[in-house]
C-alpha cells in the first residue's frame, strides 16, 4: 500500500470492503506469557477506553482499526492540534461505523492545542500515537509513565535526542509489561513472515547486500493562508520541515530500511550517501530534500544501497531485494530463487490479511491474553538508522553508529505555542535554509 493511500484509507472508508481484508497473520510476534498480576494485564471481558492522539488520516484510521480488532473497545477521548482535524477525524470514524458501533466521545473530552495529549491519555487504557513524528517521544513518554498500552506510528522520533528518549522508555514500558505496537506494519504482514523464516532457516545463506526503495512521486502541499503564524503554516505543512517530520528518508523510506535491519538481523555500523532537492523545490517545500541514496554498512559486512526519491515522471518502486551466498529475495514479488534464477519459493499466491489491521489485532489479543508486544526499542533503532542515513546525505560525511546515537541534536522546541518561532523560519523572500552537503555539519 503506497502512504498517500495509507493516509487517505480513512477518509473514504468502506465498512464491507474494509472488513473483508482483516484478519489475523501468522508469525512469531515479540510476545511473551506474563503473570496475572502484571500492571499491564486487563481482564478478558473488561471494556477498554481507546484515546486517539493525532487525528489526522493515518489517525483515523488506526482508530477505526482498533475498534474493528475487539468489540469491547471504547473510543472515548480524541486530541488534536487543530480543532478542525479532530472534528474531521470523529465525523469520518462515525460514518464508518455507520450506526453499527457506539462512538462516545463527548464534546468535553475533545481536546485541542499543543498539551491536549496528556488530557486525552490520562481518559484511556490504550492510546493511539499519530501526530507528526517530532511529538512521538513526548507522547509515548506520558503514556508509559501512565501506564498505557500503545501503539504508535512509525517514525517515533525525528533527532537522536528524541530516539534515546524512546529507547529509555521502552525499557520501561517493559518493565511495567506494557504492550507497545509501532506502526511497522511489514512485521505484521503474513508474506514477509514466510520470506523471514525461510531467511532464518538459511534458504538464502548469508545476506551479503541488497537494495531497498521508496521512490514515488511524493505527498501533499498545503498552501499558506494570510492568518497563519509561522508556527501553524509548519504545523499544517508538517511533511517538509525536519523537526516535525525529519524528511521523508525517515518517515516513509524508514519502512524498508526497518526491513533491511530485520532480515539481516542487525543495524548498520556506518552510512555514507548523497542527496539533494532538483524538482521539489519551491518555498512551499519547506528544507526537506527530494532525493537521498544510501549505503548502509552493516557489522556481518553486508552493505544495502537505500534510495527513495519523491520526484514526477520518473523510475517508481517501494521495494526491498535481497542478495545471499545461495540466493536472492524480492520481497515485493514474494519471491526466493537460487542463485541460477530458479524459484524456489513465491509466497503471492498464498494471500495476505491487511497488515494495517493484522497490528491492531495483535494488540488487544495481545492485552486480552497476559502477553506483551514490545516493538518500541526496534522502531527507535529503525528510526535512528533513517535518521544516520538523513546525517549522511545532508553532511556528504560517512556517519557511525555511535556518532548518530549519541549525537547533540535536538530539533523538537520545548513548550512551542501559535506564536513562539519553529526551529527553521523563512528568509525575508520566504525561503528556508537548505541542508548543503560539505557545508552543513554533523551534530
Amino acid at each position: 500500500m503506497s502512504q498517500n493511500r495509507k493516509n487517505n484509507v480513512a477518509e473514504k472508508l468502506n465498512r464491507r470492503s474494509f472488513v473483508k481484508t482483516t484478519g489475523l497473520a501468522t508469525g512469531a510476534l515479540m510476545t511473551s506469557s506474563l503473570p496475572m498480576n502484571a500492571m499491564g494485564y486487563v481482564a478478558g471481558n473488561q471494556k477498554l477506553k481507546l484515546a486517539l492522539v493525532g487525528c489526522g488520516g493515518r489517525g483515523t484510521g488506526a482508530a477505526v482499526q482498533a475498534l474493528t480488532a475487539d468489540t469491547d473497545v471504547e473510543l472515548v477521548a480524541m486530541a488534536d492540534a487543530f480543532q478542525d482535524r479532530l472534528e474531521n477525524s470523529l465525523n469520518a470514524i462515525i460514518e464508518h461505523f455507520d450506526g453499527e458501533r457506539k462512538i462516545n466521545v463527548k464534546e468535553k473530552n475533545r481536546f485541542v492545542g499543543f498539551d491536549a495529549y496528556t488530557k486525552a491519555i490520562d481518559l484511556a487504557d490504550v492510546v493511539i500515537l499519530t501526530t507528526p513524528p517530532g511529538f512521538r517521544p513526548l507522547h509515548f513518554e506520558y503514556a508509559i509513565a501512565q501506564d498505557k498500552h500503545v501503539f504508535m506510528e512509525k517514525p517515533v522520533a525525528t533527532d537522536p535526542a528524541g530516539v534515546r528518549r524512546v529507547l529509555k522508555n521502552a525499557k520501561i514500558a517493559k518493565e511495567k509489561n506494557l504492550n507497545v505496537v509501532v506502526g511497522l506494519q511489514r512485521h505484521y504482514q503474513k508474506k514477509y513472515h514466510r520470506l523471514y523464516e525461510q531467511v532464518q532457516n538459511g534458504a538464502i545463506g548469508q545476506i551479503v547486500s541488497g537494495q531497498v526503495y521508496w521512490n514515488s512521486r511524493g505527498v501533499w502541499v498545503r498552501p499558506r493562508t494570510p492568518e497563519q503564524t509561522e508556527m501553524e503554516y509548519q504545523m499544517r505543512n508538517w511533511y517538509y520541515f525536519n523537526w516535525l517530520c525529519g524528511d521523508h528518508i525517515l518517515e516513509q523510506h524508514i519502512h524498508n530500511i526497518d526491513v533491511a535491519n530485520w532480515f539481516i538481523g542487525e543495524y548498520p555500523a556506518s552510512a555514507q550517501g548523497m542527496g539533494g532537492r532538483q524538482t521539489r523545490n519551491g518555498k512551499d517545500h519547506g528544507e526537506i530534500y527530494d532525493h537521498h541514496f544510501v549505503e548502509f554498512t552493516y557489522p556481518s559486512g553486508a552493505v544495502i544501497s537505500s534510495q527513495c526519491r519523491h520526484q514526477e515522471g520518473c523510475f517508481a518502486r517501494v521495494d526491498e531485494v535481497f542478495q545471499g551466498s545461495k540466493g536472492g529475495i524480492v520481497t515485493g514479488s514474494g519471491v526466493i530463487s537460487d542463485l541460477e534464477g530458479n524459484t524456489l519459493l513465491n509466497t503471492k499466491k498464498e494471500g495476505d490479511p491487511n497488515p494495517y489491521q493484522v497490528e491492531h489485532d495483535k494488540l488487544f489479543a495481545s492485552i486480552r491474553n497476559k502477553e506483551v508486544i514490545a516493538d518500541a526499542e526496534n522502531g527507535a533503532k529503525s528510526t535512528l538508522t533513517a535518521i544516520m542515513g538523513r546525517m549522511a546525505t545532508y553532511s556528504g560525511q560517512t556517519i557511525t553508529w555511535e556518532q548518530a546515537l549519541n549525537s547533540d541534536l535536538s530539533l523538537i522546541p520545548e513548550n512551542p505555542t501559535w506564536d513562539s518561532n519553529p526551529p527553521t523560519v523563512p528568509d525575508a523572500d520566504g525561503r528556508y535554509p537548505i541542508p548543503m552537503p560539505g557545508v552543513t555539519k554533523f551534530v
